[in-house]
Formats: structure tokens, C-alpha cells, sequence
């Protein structure tokens, strides 16, 4: 048995930190969203919540980017733009996601948890007034008139199966004589 002076404890050395990391080990976070560095541009700005390929490829003809070129190389002043951008895009009208909007009546763009909060906005109203689109909503069956026989069945997981009949001891007997 050892005796704890004379244990030596041995601490393994990593590699500095200082050592230059590559543009595809980066993770860039933009609108609150983490996208791997070596992605494209093009892909990887559809990876967040309501930027389309329409919108990311308007993004980079907008911005003068290579749609090829990884996302991990983005300087921060090309993040700052692209934020912008992506919060009031330059675009078509037909090429934003809330037309017309109920309260205000104009275009806009949402991206991120501002999309996902006005969904839940517009299903609750939905739901208030007690329209089709609200009374399929809160019984969860789809919208858009697709058949329900089918698809759509809330307990098919459930499903057991039929069950086997117990023999009773009268049955034993009937089929005995």
C-alpha cells in the first residue's frame, strides 16, 4: 500500500488553446438559432425558423455572398448585415410570410420565436371565435379538408388488438359430449 506523498498524480497537457481554429469548427449563432460553420450559406440560413430558400437565397444575390461559401467564414459585420436583413427583408410582397396582417394591415417578415408566438396567437383567435378552422384546431384534425378515415387517428398506437374469450368451464363440458 502506497502512502499518499508518495502517489504521484500526472496531469495530461491538451494542446493550446492558441492553436488557429478552422472556419468549419465554428458555430455561428444568428437570431438565436446555433448553425454548424460548415454549412453553406445558402443552407444554412434556412435553418432558421422562418427564412425560406426563396428568402436565403434573396439574402446572398442581396448581399453580394457566395451561396456556396461557409457559413463558420462569415465576418461579424457580415452577421450584423445579415441580421438586418432578416429582420425587415428587402423582398416581394409574395415572398414574405405575414401578409396583410390583422392588427396593422401591413407586410411582414418573422423569423424565430416572433413567427412561432404570432402562430399561437392566430390559432388561439381561431379558436375564440369558434371558427371551422379553430373548432379542428382544438380537436386536432387536419384543416385543409384531407380524409380523416385513414390518417389522423389519435389512439392507433394504443390499439391492442382483439382479446381471447376465457373458457368457461360450461363451454368445456358442451364441447366434451
Amino acid at each position: 500500500m502506497k502512502n499518499d506523498a508518495e502517489i504521484k498524480i500526472e496531469l495530461k497537457t491538451e494542446p493550446s488553446s492558441s492553436a488557429p481554429k478552422r472556419d468549419e469548427d465554428r458555430v455561428v449563432r444568428i437570431l438565436a438559432k446555433d448553425i454548424e460553420g460548415r454549412m453553406n450559406i445558402y443552407t444554412g440560413f434556412t435553418k432558421i425558423k422562418g427564412v425560406s430558400w426563396a428568402i436565403s437565397n434573396a439574402l446572398c444575390k442581396k448581399l453580394k455572398l457566395d451561396k456556396y461559401r461557409k457559413i463558420g467564414s462569415l465576418t461579424d459585420q457580415e452577421i450584423e448585415k445579415i441580421v438586418i436583413f432578416l429582420k425587415n427583408p428587402e423582398v416581394p410582397t409574395h415572398m414574405v410570410n405575414r401578409q396583410r396582417d390583422l392588427e396593422t394591415g401591413e407586410d411582414k417578415h418573422l423569423t424565430g420565436s416572433d413567427l412561432e408566438l404570432r402562430k399561437e396567437f392566430d390559432i388561439k383567435r381561431l379558436r375564440k371565435i369558434k371558427s371551422y378552422r379553430g373548432y379542428r384546431h382544438a380537436s386536432k384534425l387536419p384543416l385543409r379538408g384531407q380524409r380523416t378515415r385513414g390518417n389522423f387517428r389519435p389512439n392507433r398506437m394504443k390499439a391492442g388488438g382483439i382479446k381471447k374469450k376465457k373458457k368457461t368451464q360450461e363451454h368445456i363440458n358442451k364441447n366434451i359430449k
